[in-house]
């Protein structure tokens, strides 16, 4: 019984002998992963240590710790334990079960994958063992729908006709000896190269012969492959690493001021020390005699004790509870985007998805969007429009006085019924194409066979006569559509041959060679022998790449075939050209030679086979000038969404257009201002240039001056390049849109990376931080979603700090009145719930539920999103403004109850100033002011935010009333001495009156000053809130306006549009069948607003507009 191990023999290759299991096993001590999948972070001994080590890696955490460790110190402790390990221990454990969710998850999946099971070829026979038993160098069988077990390197639909002709057969593959060399383990998922030599002769391996592991195979009953990579080792684990962490601006504008805090804290602290120190030099010795000092201190020890003993009664001003609640926060708003059925594609049945739920606010202040233009701003479904034959146009419409015709349904169409095999669907309406093929025109014939045979596109045909085409790219189909209707079929295909039907006579073709397209090649070509033994070259691809390479003498029908497409390009058409050569035989035969051993090479091998396809495809036409040199026009169907938000600037990543571009040398700013809307349009080429180091300011600054900047025919590295330059230089925060392979360099470099999952696979979308199903949704998740989420996180951020800085003032005029002691202002109980109970819910609704005006309005007036843009919600500035007003509220909210406190008895005349009446006074006073500040701040109330607030007030009252009563002090008399306090002070009126007055005087300059500001200088979201109350009523939908025709010269390449074909598998005997599937949707009306695609207009409100 035989099998095959992989051998490392250098840092370059691996190579793979066939051998026995044993052999194989023998081999263990050479580098080799363990094929068993470990995904998980943590075990059962090390989840607690681990995780509380990564948590108090945390400055807040630390600090937190630090302050326990300070509070067991007798000399300088002011408050009780609990009141910091209440809070730690709950922020503590919330990221614990967080994380020990997810690990468990991460356990469930690591099992499942580990223990499924799959069959191996041991000695000669199929056994059945579990993933993680699996050896590199088994062979595994896979039958259909199963999971890869690792990466093979074989795989029944592209298999190697040697290994393809093996079948099944148990025997012939236990029986199989070869040698493998390949590449060593890396994360390339584009790439494989390696070779299988067997009997002497070499075979090309390549990531066409690789399945990777995470596959499902489909559609075909089984496949025997050999494992090259096993566990680790695979692709799949190489691509799963550590994901790039964005953080947001906010997350680095809060760390600033953490810091800042931490300093200002310590400011504080030296302040109320140094008081201390001068109080006990002055006064201190007149309390000696029932405040005795310890042998040996001072004024400076105790002004030293008494810095670390308000740093501990200060701690709240660093809020512990801060980042958990911004967790929170962030993950509710994460879950409306993935609940929004307006964002919801019915056709597709694809909803929107957060993929990270920490990047929500900075959808709110996107100033530079980077878009793919092929398959992202248009729907990549392809129609057959227009075509340009040896220098004559087809496809428009004209009437008898020669006049063109709007095509319309109305419109006549080409009738296809003379053709059995003709695709239904298919329309077009110029009849003189079909008369030229009917008529025999040589030319337009040639034109529609290389259709019919320059492809890569699979046939199924399940009854006579019903084709279907799978295609690896809409424009495939569309090319080989059109040609079945004409008269020119493509009807099979074999690894040697390709069959048509050509105007109903059969016709077979013999296929020698695919040269596959690429994104540097831009083009595809197959050369095959016609029946009669004549070779000829087909070659498809863009048109300035085919008209570099045709022969000299067919300038002429460049120039009219080049204004042919100049007109196509005014209708916004995609275009492609299309051009041949005959080939001499000998000359073939030595070229054939080169290309096999240019495809063996390990070493650059794709640079080598480029070398090779370029020799033979130069000088096109050049024995077939008389004939044609055509190109024909493919129109992408659904506009997709206009305009965002007119000062967000947007660069486009075309696909085709021929523009140079040169940057000029000033002495500019980055933030230069012209007057006027300006557009730049650059290629790849040029943009290479620009992007050197001495010119890359240049083409930012010239960037920065246009409103929009068009990249065509770029690379996905140049892509990546020029997001990184705009996030370098400019404090703006970018997003990128793409739906491609191509995409994934830029959507992973900007801020904000969006994938769609459209025609091109789910590349986009795995490496995306928000996706969803069209264009036009960008609109909803960044002017509805993106800005709510900046507005609840700048208002969360604005109350938090605001109620925690006032909390903690209050504490530091507190110390001017009672010697600097470190005594606490308030109940040690209030001091732990504060944060935690008293105002954690209601902070939380406002965070969640607030919006200004509702969506409809915010689609109405693009111009609300920006603020977000310039930061005016939450900054530095923003922040100084808090702690002005924080420090107003604590003076109103320590004096004003000192002096309705001093000296004051009860309606019985009992005395009633005493410092447990105070600190309740206080502590109610401040909770009662920051409870209304944050009603003042809510504009959308909902039932949650009402019992949320109201709630929390309740709860303060009722945990009053019992931690301060009787029985609570008979039980736990140390822990509750506010004995009596609650029902002895808060039945009096005074008390009430307090309250009330502290109240009115807190929020009395607040509701000043909104009222002056919306009379004065309103602001753009208080204009709409204004006309949001005069109309009483949500706005009627806007009117559809259709767009404008557009009238240009550039054209849209074909390049951009294909992908790497299935040019290997044309020839590997073995065929992909992908059939049509269906799921039921979710949302089937397509009346309601889900299916709504109606273009959004815009309304426009002028800052100068009158104030309302």
């Amino acid at each position: 019984s035989t099998s095959m191990f992989l051998l490392p023999t250098d840092a370059y290759e691996r190579r793979a002998f066939s051998s026995t299991r044993e052999s194989n096993i023998l081999h263990k001590h050479i580098n080799w992963s363990n094929i068993h999948i470990k995904t998980s972070k943590y075990n059962v001994f090390t989840f607690l240590p681990l995780n509380l080590f990564e948590q108090f890696q945390r400055l807040a955490n630390a600090y937190f710790v630090f302050l326990l460790i300070l509070q067991l110190i007798p000399q300088i402790s002011s408050l009780s334990w609990f009141t910091t390990v209440v809070p730690l221990l709950l922020v503590l454990s919330m990221t614990l079960a967080k994380d020990l969710s997810d690990d468990i998850t991460r356990h469930k999946n690591d099992k499942q994958v580990n223990n499924r099971k799959v069959e191996v070829l041991i000695n000669g026979e199929l056994k059945s063992e579990k993933w993680m038993n699996v050896q590199v160098g088994d062979i595994v069988k896979l039958e259909n729908n199963e999971f890869v077990t690792a990466e093979t390197n074989e795989r029944v639909k592209q298999a190697l006709t040697i290994t393809g002709d093996l079948g099944n057969d148990i025997q012939k593959l236990a029986a199989f000896k070869g040698e493998v060399r390949c590449e060593p383990p890396n994360n390339r998922l584009d790439k494989f190269t390696g070779t299988l030599t067997v009997g002497g002769e070499t075979f090309s391996l390549d990531n066409e012969r690789i399945l990777l592991r995470g596959c499902t195979l489909r559609n075909s009953d089984w496949c025997f492959g050999l494992v090259v990579f096993g566990g680790p080792d695979t692709k799949l684990m190489q691509n799963s690493g550590k994901s790039i962490f964005k953080r947001t601006s906010i997350d680095h504008l809060m760390n600033f001021l953490v810091m800042f805090i931490f300093g200002f804290l310590a400011f504080m602290c030296t302040i109320l020390s140094i008081g201390n120190g001068i109080w006990e030099y002055q006064e201190g010795n007149s309390f000696i005699s029932f405040l005795p000092r310890a042998d040996g201190a001072n004024a400076s020890l105790s002004a030293f004790l008494t810095f670390w003993s308000y740093v501990i009664i200060l701690n709240t001003v660093v809020p512990i509870s801060l980042y958990v609640s911004v967790e929170i926060l962030r993950l509710g708003n994460s879950y409306f985007i993935d609940w929004d059925r307006k964002m919801y594609h019915v056709k597709s049945d694809t909803p929107a998805q957060a993929r990270t739920t920490t990047l929500n606010e900075e959808l709110g202040q996107i100033k530079y969007i980077f878009s793919d233009k092929t398959g992202t701003l248009t729907q990549n479904i392809m129609t057959f429009n227009r075509c340009s034959v040896n220098g004559k146009s087809y496809g428009e419409v004209v009437d008898f006085a020669g006049q063109r015709v709007e095509v319309t349904e109305k419109t006549e169409k080409v009738d296809f019924s003379w053709n059995s095999l003709a695709d239904p669907k298919f329309c077009f309406h110029d009849h003189k194409l079909e008369e030229a093929v009917k008529s025999g025109s040589p030319e337009v014939q040639a034109f529609f066979r290389l259709l019919a045979l320059c492809h890569t596109v699979m046939p199924e045909e399940k009854t006579e006569g019903e084709l279907f085409y799978q295609a690896q790219s809409p424009d495939e189909g569309a090319l080989v559509t059109a040609a079945r209707n004409f008269g020119f079929v493509f009807r099979s295909r074999t690894p040697e041959t390709i069959s048509l039907v050509e105007m109903g006579v059969p016709t077979t073709y013999e296929l020698l060679a695919v040269l596959d397209f690429n994104n540097v090649r831009k083009r595809m070509s197959v050369i095959v022998r016609n029946p009669e033994g004549k070779l000829t070259l087909y070659c498809k691809g863009a048109d300035t790449i085919i008209f570099e390479r045709l022969h000299p003498l067919s300038s002429k029908l460049m120039e009219v075939t080049t204004e042919h497409l100049n007109e196509y390009a005014g209708e916004g058409l995609r275009t492609l050209a299309l051009a041949y050569k005959d080939l001499d035989e000998d000359k073939f035969e030595k070229w054939k030679k080169r290309h096999h051993e240019a495809s063996t090479s390990l070493e650059d091998r794709e640079a080598k086979l480029d070398a090779i396809y370029e020799e033979i495809e130069k000088d096109l036409l050049d024995k077939a000038i008389h004939q044609f040199c055509a190109v024909m026009t493919l129109g992408a169907l659904g506009p997709s969404s206009s305009q965002i938000v007119k000062k967000t600037h947007f660069y486009l990543f075309l696909g085709k257009m021929d523009v140079e571009f040169s940057v000029p040398k000033t002495n500019g700013t980055i933030h230069e201002k012209v007057d006027g809307e300006y557009g730049l349009v650059i290629n790849g080429h040029s943009l290479a240039f620009a992007l050197q180091k001495d010119m890359q300011l240049e083409l930012l600054r010239t960037a920065c001056m246009c409103q929009t900047v068009i990249c065509c025919r770029v690379t996905p590295l140049q892509k990546a390049q020029v997001v990184e330059l705009v996030k370098k230089h400019k404090k703006a925060v970018t997003l990128a849109i793409g739906d491609g392979a191509n995409d994934v360099s830029m959507i992973k470099t900007a801020h904000i990376g969006v994938g769609i999952s459209g025609q091109e696979g789910m590349q986009a979308v795995l490496s995306s931080d928000f996706s969803f199903a069209q264009f036009r949704y960008l609109q909803r998740l960044l002017l509805v979603h993106g800005r709510w989420s900046y507005l609840r996180m700048c208002k969360f951020l604005r109350y938090f700090f605001y109620k925690n800085f006032t909390f903690t003032f209050v504490h530091f005029w507190y110390g001017f009145f009672c010697g600097f002691s470190a005594q606490t202002v308030y109940d040690e109980w209030f001091i732990t719930l504060y944060n935690l109970v008293y105002t954690a819910l209601p902070v939380i609704g406002l965070s969640l539920f607030d919006q200004d005006v509702n969506d409809r309005w915010s689609f109405q007036y693009p111009q609300l999103y920006a603020p977000g843009q310039l930061n005016q919600y939450f900054s530095k500035m923003a922040f100084a403004r808090i702690l002005m007003h924080s420090c107003y509220s604590s003076l109103i909210l320590f004096f004003v109850p000192w002096a309705a406190m001093c000296d004051t008895v009860r309606d019985d005349g009992k005395d009633i100033a005493d410092y447990q009446s105070f600190a309740l006074l206080a502590q109610t006073c401040l909770l009662i002011a920051v409870s209304v500040q944050l009603g003042l701040d809510t504009y959308y109330w909902t039932a949650v935010n009402q019992f949320f607030l109201w709630g929390s007030l309740s709860v303060y009252f009722a945990v009053t009333f019992t931690m301060y009563s009787n029985g609570m002090y008979l039980i736990f008399t140390s822990s509750f001495p506010f004995i009596g306090t609650a029902r002895n002070s808060l039945n009096q009126p005074n008390m009430w009156l307090t309250i009330f007055l502290t109240t009115i005087l807190c929020i009395l300059p607040v509701v000043a000053k909104r009222f002056l500001f919306i009379q004065l200088k309103p602001a753009i979201n208080d204009k709409v809130r204004h006309k949001v109350r005069q109309a009483k009523a949500v706005p009627l939908p806007p009117p559809r306006k259709f767009p404008r025709r557009r009238i240009s010269t550039r054209r849209s390449g074909y390049a951009f549009s294909h992908a790497r074909g299935y040019g290997d598998l044309v020839t590997s005997g073995r065929f992909l069948r992908i059939p049509v599937k269906t799921r039921p949707a979710l949302f089937p009306h397509t009346d309601t607003p889900v299916a709504d695609s109606t273009p959004r207009t815009y309304r426009t409100i002028f800052e100068e507009a009158q104030s309302p």
